[in-house]
């Protein structure tokens, strides 16, 4: 780790840090914190993607949307309208919307195949975003003085690296250049997740693997055809089932840094606070 102890923390000039977890555990929360401090640069992962490696094929897929109205369709055959996304840091629905949900179309779902090539294109786009962390951390000192970089990771990243290999090229990465924190949730943290979930269902990257299985184990379940599936059903069908395979798969992560309790995080309301945080895992590791 770049940080071997607490006091190294709290002495060094530059602190880097990756947080990662399941959505909803407090990522965001304490980038926005931190950077509403002016004395940390937040470099999110999720608004990467949809920015500079989705953007195209988020406006693309409105667009596409808007050709189907006779209305839109002259506008934009004559360049007359503009269609872009508003993605922000707290407002990922563009790229959530892209992602899509398989199932019946009538139910704003898309085909499988389709569905799965946008998996495909999300992956390839997080992994480029993770391995863009050291330049946005030069980035960040050289063009706007940020000594201190707090990197917000997707709740998907434990689904694009290996982390029982010690050469994985992601993680090599992001360990020698940030200190890498897990927030641990507890079983009633993924309870509430699966509450929210149940309530707001949205498209989430899964790996080919567990979606094609999940698929499979779906239309056996419910004994209906692809057409017919209804998407939000899946997707709450799925949600469930990923929070059990993905846990396992933070906890090998958690070996390449920290781990922190999605409690203490809740507790964190100043720079300070988070200062003390890390430097209180530290001791612990």
């Amino acid at each position: 780790m770049i940080y071997k102890s607490a006091d190294d923390w709290r002495n060094a000039k530059q602190k880097k840090v990756l947080l990662f977890a399941m959505s909803g555990l407090g990522k965001t929360h304490l980038s926005n914190m931190l950077r509403d401090t002016r004395e940390w640069f937040h470099y999110s992962i999720d608004y990467r993607i949809g920015t500079r490696y989705m953007g195209e094929h988020i406006a693309d897929n409105a667009k596409a949307e808007a050709m189907k109205v006779p209305f839109l369709r002259e506008l934009l055959l004559t360049d007359s309208i503009y269609i872009g996304s508003n993605i922000t840091f707290n407002n990922l629905n563009p790229l959530s919307t892209y992602l899509g949900k398989p199932g019946n179309p009538e139910k704003g779902g898309v085909a499988f195949d389709e569905y799965m090539r946008r998996q495909d294109l999300h992956r390839e786009a997080e992994i480029s975003a993770l391995l863009d962390t050291a330049h946005f951390i030069n980035r960040a000192r050289a063009l706007y003085g940020y000594d201190n970089f707090i990197c917000d990771t997707g709740g998907s990243i434990c689904e694009v690296v290996d982390p029982d290999n010690p050469d994985d090229p992601v993680l090599n990465a992001l360990s020698e250049n940030t200190l890498m924190v897990w927030i641990k949730g507890s079983e009633a943290h993924s309870e509430e997740l699966i509450r929210r979930f149940d309530k707001s269902p949205k498209p989430m990257y899964y790996q080919p693997e567990f979606l094609h299985a999940r698929w499979s184990e779906f239309l056996a379940q419910e004994r209906c055809a692809p057409e017919d599936v209804d998407p939000d059903a899946f997707v709450r069908f799925a949600y469930a089932k990923a929070l059990a395979h993905r846990q396992p798969r933070y906890e090998a992560m958690s070996k390449w840094g920290i781990t922190v309790d999605a409690k203490e995080v809740s507790k964190v309301t100043s720079a300070s606070d988070f200062d003390a945080l890390i430097a209180d895992a530290l001791e612990r590791t």
